[in-house]
Order: C-alpha cells, then sequence, then structure tokens
C-alpha cells in the first residue's frame, strides 16, 4: 500500500510537470505586480486599481488581488506573457473574483488578447479573443459570459450560464478542448458543458461555410469531370487486339494499358491529381473543422476591460494552462485553502456589525431621552441586558 501512495504521488507530479503553464498570478509579491500590470492611459477617467484582501479574507496575503477602488468607473489594465497558440491543445482559463460590495450592476469577466495589444490603449474596442466570467445588472441580468471570437466577430454562447451574486470569493473555471467541446466550472463544479458547434450563435459563421461548401462541391464536380476524361483513355486491350496479332510470334498481347491523352485546353498530365479517379475526395459536412471557435495563434496578454456602477470587487489567482489536472489542483491550493476561513471571518464581523449596531441604537436612546433625569432613566439601560 505505501508503494501505491507513492507511485500515486509519483504519477500526479509528473502531470504537474507536463502540464504547460502561459500565465499564472497569485499577487504574493507586494507592490512588484506593478511591473507586471499595466494600467491602460486611454482616458484620463478610468478607475485605479489597488492591491487588497478586502475587508474579509480567509488569509490576509493569499487572498490579495486586484480590487477595483472608485465608483461608476470604467476599469482597464492587463498583463503580458510570451505568446501562444493552443492549437490542437486544450486551453483553460480560470480566476476568482469577489464582489465584496455585493455588486449591482457591473462586470466580474476577464479578456484574452492577441500578442499584439497596447496596453496603454486598452479600451473596449480592443480586439479580444476570449471573454468569460460574471456580469451582473439589476435582478434579472446575472450571468457568465463566454464570448469567443472569429475573423474579427464575437459569437456567444447561447446557453444561459447563472453566475454567483453574494459577497464571497468565486472560482471561475473554463475549459475549451480540442475536440470542440467546452465546459465552465464554478468552486470546481461543472456547470455548464456541451459541444461549441450546437451551443454557439453561428448564424453568420453558417453563412460563410455554407458558400464554403458550395465552392468545394462545384470543385469536386469539376474534378469527377476531368477523371471521367482520363478513365476515357483506359482502354479493354484485349477487346482491341489487332486481327493479325500472332501470340506465338508477338507474345501475349500486353493487357490493359493507359494511353497518354493529348494536351487539351493547356492542360497538363502533371496538374492532374493521380488519385483523383482513384478515390472519391468527401467534403467535409462540419463548418467548425475549417471555422474552429476554440483555437487561436497568437495569445498574448490578459487583461480586465469593464464598468462597474460600485466598486470593491477583487480579481485573483488568474491561471492559463493547457492541463484541466493541474488547473484543478491550482484552484484547491488557492480558493480551496481560503474559501472556508473567509466565511467564518465574515460571520465574526457581522456579530460585530451586529453589536455595534445596538450600541448605536443604545445611544441614540439615551440621547432622546437626554432631557429626563438620569435616575429615572439608569434601571433601563444595561448593556448586559442586550
Amino acid at each position: 500500500m505505501a508503494w501505491a501512495r507513492v507511485s500515486l504521488w509519483a504519477l500526479c507530479a509528473l502531470r504537474v510537470a507536463l502540464a504547460t503553464v502561459y500565465f499564472q498570478e497569485e499577487f504574493l509579491d507586494g507592490e512588484r505586480w506593478r511591473n507586471r500590470w499595466v494600467p491602460s492611459t486611454n482616458d484620463s477617467r478610468l478607475g485605479h486599481f489597488r492591491l487588497s484582501s478586502g475587508k474579509f479574507y480567509g488569509h490576509k496575503e493569499k487572498d490579495k488581488g486586484l480590487q477595483t477602488t472608485q465608483d461608476s468607473r470604467f476599469y482597464a489594465i492587463s498583463a503580458r506573457f510570451p505568446p501562444f497558440s493552443n492549437k490542437g491543445r486544450t486551453l483553460v482559463l480560470q480566476y476568482t473574483v469577489k464582489h465584496e460590495q455585493k455588486m449591482d450592476c457591473g462586470g466580474g469577466y476577464v479578456k484574452l488578447f492577441p500578442a499584439d495589444l497596447d496596453p496603454r490603449t486598452l479600451n473596449s474596442q480592443s480586439p479580444y479573443y476570449i471573454m468569460f466570467g460574471p456580469d451582473i445588472c439589476g435582478f434579472d441580468f446575472k450571468k457568465v459570459h463566454v464570448i469567443l471570437q472569429f475573423k474579427n466577430e464575437y459569437h456567444a454562447n447561447k446557453k444561459t450560464i447563472k453566475c454567483k451574486v453574494d459577497g464571497f470569493t468565486h472560482l471561475y473555471t473554463l475549459i475549451l478542448r480540442p475536440d470542440l467541446t467546452y465546459e465552465v466550472k464554478i468552486d470546481g463544479q461543472s456547470t455548464e458543458l456541451g459541444s461549441i458547434e450546437h451551443d454557439w450563435h453561428l448564424t453568420s459563421l453558417r453563412k460563410t461555410a455554407a458558400m464554403v461548401v458550395a465552392a468545394a462541391a462545384d470543385t469536386d464536380q469539376g474534378r469527377a469531370r476531368t477523371a471521367q476524361d482520363w478513365k476515357k483513355h483506359f482502354l479493354d486491350a484485349r477487346a482491341n487486339k489487332p486481327s493479325d496479332w500472332n501470340s506465338e510470334l508477338d507474345r501475349d498481347w500486353p493487357g490493359p494499358m493507359l494511353q497518354k491523352p493529348p494536351y487539351q485546353d493547356g492542360l497538363k498530365p502533371e496538374g492532374i491529381n493521380p488519385d483523383i479517379w482513384l478515390h472519391e475526395k468527401m467534403s467535409s459536412t462540419s463548418y467548425l473543422a475549417q471555422y474552429d471557435l476554440s483555437e487561436f495563434e497568437n495569445i498574448g496578454a490578459i487583461g480586465l476591460e469593464l464598468w462597474q456602477v460600485r466598486s470593491g470587487t477583487i480579481f485573483d489567482n488568474f491561471l492559463l494552462t493547457d492541463d484541466e489536472a493541474y488547473a484543478e489542483n491550482f484552484g484547491k491550493a488557492t480558493w480551496g485553502q481560503t474559501k472556508g476561513p473567509e466565511k467564518e471571518m465574515d460571520d465574526i464581523l457581522i456579530k460585530e456589525e451586529l453589536i455595534r449596531a445596538r450600541e448605536e441604537e443604545e445611544d441614540e436612546l439615551l440621547e432622546g431621552r437626554g432631557h429626563k433625569p438620569q435616575d429615572a432613566f439608569r434601571p433601563f439601560h444595561r448593556r448586559q441586558e442586550l
């Protein structure tokens, strides 16, 4: 059994070693985060971020993240990393967000950008690859965005994915797999999953793909006609054997052979695919085989570009990787370790606030009856009875 446990740990360590981590940010080095994250200077009215763990937390240092600080402001900030492509590989985007202010209207999502993003000019018009995370406004709009870009158009998941609306820290995970499936997790639990082909609004994409398929069909028909022309030059040699052929003197008739056709319309034999008359090529019926919404060639930045009516949201534990197991373990080691203590501290603060509220009520009552003799009121004022 001991050997089995050692082997299991060895396998886990190997899995982690094989994972590719493109970006990871926990804000554990104090104010050095400013060397990595660049605020946009596109507009002087943009809100400012600070590093904070908030009013309540599970661990004062580990729970520090980027916090919005000004009400009714747009925010724009980003961090760069070495560009990469997720073509043929899983892509996991994960982070934590905490609406400490009990969000009434504002975004809590993140965006992935191309490597050519200029962080100083980041704004709502900056092209992005992926937009993922919660967005809340009023009582009826509380959803998780999953928006993917293709050919400068943005395609949204057509399913309604509900987000968390309380004031605690929550873990959001998006997984895009090379088999064109996806999964959204909240707090480590699968919330939505399925096929990108079926769960995205792809009207414009379907039109484009239909045109490509039609053009491919026309091409295949042309190739079929060319193949038929070639087949005409296959002769049944025995059926066309000369009448004066003597097999004993001239040996056996050589059998079927290919007769070269004359050049027609500028067409040369070497310009024809020799396999075209051997295999009929099938046209792809999947538009996503050519238009893959889950693959991006030049991912190079992650950022926050959003609006908030009331500030106070904290963003932390950013992760980009190609390994789902690594992301799960990272979530457990960060959010998983502090979520319990965070709620415990919040319970303590609530009790303290209740005590203070009662004290304030008591003080107001005393002030309201200040004109009465102190001896007359004193029997009714006992803190131990509150």
